[in-house]
């Protein structure tokens, strides 16, 4: 009788294949006897330990996707491979996220034969015979994701190290002074956008070399830019840039006393290997990808920006080259590294590696609307929040008027969708928003718009001393719109007023400005989506209570744009007159039909998902 043969798919890079280990190792505790085959991404296939397999499947991307490549005429032999193997369970180590990926794993299922075909049920994957609900990016580690999956094999699926191939490495010597830091300032092909920046790696090693007498070792291949790094290094240091294989690699990081770098393979080898890791996150998904360490020390260094991560959340890949300002990245600084790394090579968890973000700080009902929060908050219920925030600081919080334009743009732009979902609150513009929340039985009080919303908090600022500062809008409008108020509500304290810009080269300066302004609230008026993700980048560093998109609400506060009559206004129709006024903008109201559809569409959805719930209920209770 032929012993049982299960196939492991792992088809991503080093990183992912380095937290699939811990699986395979479990699997192989609990079947001694199986035949346990990996199939794997050739240039990541030499990290993996010889013990935890039988036979390894080298596939060949050659520079292209893995989904063409699995079609290309040069993997034809391993796909005949898993054919002739005739395998008893298949475990994807994969969330099914793309739909051209399907294709590639419903053709490895079919060729593989497998009775047992084992993966994260997303709703896409109708081939799979056994499954565990994919909860989505960041509920889980990826490594706890894939011992859940063997788990249903019987294999352990606690906690345990990731493995790595290791071979001692002959270019050190021994050279180097304790403490040792390693630094990789790569991050691999896939997304460069998790790169801290070379010059902030050169400058953290200076000063580890200053402060600490480290000896700093660099890692990586030219691939990752790694010269660069060098090239900025003034201090001595030992460059093993492409020098090593991947086995000497986590050779060399074992020996040392701290690993410094960015979300990247290398980082996940270290973890791996016991080294204390320093890892960097910015627009990645640290929940998911932080370093897999059971009993060693680690750390991620994050700046706490409220659009962070951006890039593989919940169910989707998002934004994976994150956004070009990149501030969740730039406002991490080598002085902040400095410190975490110096408790690290102490033996000491550091005591503050990121920003923690502003609570909300009270409690209303919610609702998603095609994955957009909208909260059912009055006018009334959003100056006592305001004056809570104002009164008990915490932070900055972003508050966003929410209209069925910027849920439409949302569902194609992730880094806006992830600033909605993470605002503090997200109050209803717009009569459609009042319309689709009835129709799924969810009652709002009624539209808070920032057209009139800004007035009614400044006559409350006017009230009780809040200062208020205006940013954005053509040059002068803001001023402008400033003196109007303070005319209009006398005792308003305008603490500022300048127009800026979104881009990222001015952020520095627009921060200091309002900070030094001691405002108690920010009004931006760059538009949306460009106001909200600037609130966004800069929420953690902003030293306001509350900061919130106005759109062209300075405009109309400064008598440049009029606004509609009162009775279209009642009516919910300053849409249309914004509209004949402003032709231009008829394509940007071909959103509104886009959003009843898919308002009615996914009504319909809630409507089958909890016909089905009854029923499954009725069947239980029966039984």
């Amino acid at each position: 009788m032929r012993s049982e043969r299960i196939l492991l798919v792992q088809l991503a890079d080093i990183g992912d294949l380095v937290l699939t280990t811990p699986a395979l190792a479990a699997l192989r505790e609990a079947r001694p006897k199986a035949t346990i085959d990996l199939l794997a991404a050739t240039q990541a296939l030499p990290i993996v330990p010889a013990e935890l397999v039988n036979e390894i499947l080298s596939f060949d991307r050659a520079g292209k996707s893995a989904s063409r490549a699995m079609f290309a005429r040069d993997n034809l032999p391993l796909l005949l491979r898993i054919i002739q193997k005739r395998y008893d369970s298949l475990v994807f180590c994969h969330h099914f996220t793309l739909r051209a990926g399907l294709w590639k794993f419903r053709l490895i299922a079919r060729a593989s034969g497998a009775k047992r075909i084992i993966g994260l049920q997303n709703g896409k994957a109708g081939f799979l015979t056994a499954s565990l609900p994919d909860e989505g990016f960041g509920a889980r580690h990826q490594a706890q994701y894939w011992l859940d999956l063997v788990g249903l094999l019987g294999a352990c699926s606690q906690p345990r190290p990731a493995q790595v191939r290791r071979q001692a490495c002959p270019l050190l010597g021994d050279s180097l002074t304790s403490p040792s830091v390693v630094m990789h300032a790569g991050s691999g092909g896939y997304s460069p956008a998790r790169r801290w920046g070379a010059e902030r790696f050169a400058e953290l090693a200076r000063l580890l070399q200053e402060k600490c007498g480290a000896s700093i070792v660099v890692v990586g291949q030219e691939a990752d830019r790694e010269q660069a790094l060098t090239e900025s290094l003034a201090a001595p240091h030992v460059n093993l840039t492409g020098k090593t294989t991947l086995p000497q690699l986590a050779d060399v990081i074992a020996n040392a006393d701290l690993f410094v770098g960015a979300d990247s393979g290398v980082m996940h080898i270290a973890a791996a290997v016991g080294t204390p890791v320093l890892s960097i996150f910015g627009p990645s998904n640290a929940s998911a990808w932080q370093p897999w360490t059971v009993d060693g020390l680690s750390a991620v260094l994050r700046s706490g920006v409220a659009c962070s991560p951006c890039s593989y959340v919940g169910q989707s890949i998002g934004a994976r080259e994150g956004c070009a300002a990149r501030t969740c990245m730039k406002l991490l600084r080598p002085v902040q590294a400095l410190q975490a790394a110096r408790e690290m090579l102490a033996g000491r968890e550091p005591t503050e590696t990121s920003a923690p973000p502003a609570e909300r700080g009270f409690n209303n009902r919610r609702l998603n609307l095609l994955s957009v929060p909208v909260d059912a908050v009055s006018y009334a219920d959003l100056l006592t929040i305001m004056a809570s925030w104002i009164k008990t600081g915490g932070g900055a919080r972003q508050i966003c008027t929410v209209n069925p334009e910027f849920i439409m743009i949302a569902q194609g732009d992730p880094i806006f969708l992830s600033v909605l979902q993470r605002a503090a609150l997200c109050v209803a513009d717009g009569v459609g928003l009042l319309w689709a929340c009835r129709r799924r039985g969810f009652a709002l009080p009624g539209r808070i718009t920032g057209s009139d919303g800004l007035p009614r908090i400044a006559q409350a600022a006017a009230q009780y001393g809040w200062r208020i500062f205006l940013l954005g809008a053509a040059p002068g409008i803001a001023e402008r719109a400033g003196r109007a108020l303070e005319t209009t509500y006398p005792g308003l304290q305008i603490a500022g007023a300048y127009a800026g810009s979104p881009a990222a080269a001015e952020e520095d300066e627009i921060v200091a400005r309002v900070n030094a302004s001691r405002a108690d609230i920010l009004f931006v008026a760059y538009g949306a989506p460009r106001q909200d993700k600037w609130i966004a980048r800069n929420l953690p560093r902003l030293q306001v209570s509350l900061a919130m998109g106005v759109g062209g609400s300075l405009d109309f506060i400064a008598g440049l744009v009029p606004r509609a009559p009162r009775w279209m206004r009642d009516r919910g129709l300053e849409w249309l007159y914004r509209l004949l006024r402003q032709p231009w903008r008829l394509r940007r109201m071909l959103r509104l039909p886009r959003f009843v559809f898919a308002v009615w569409r996914a009504a319909d959805v809630h409507s089958a998902t909890d016909k089905a719930r009854k029923a499954s209920k009725d069947v239980d209770l029966s039984g």
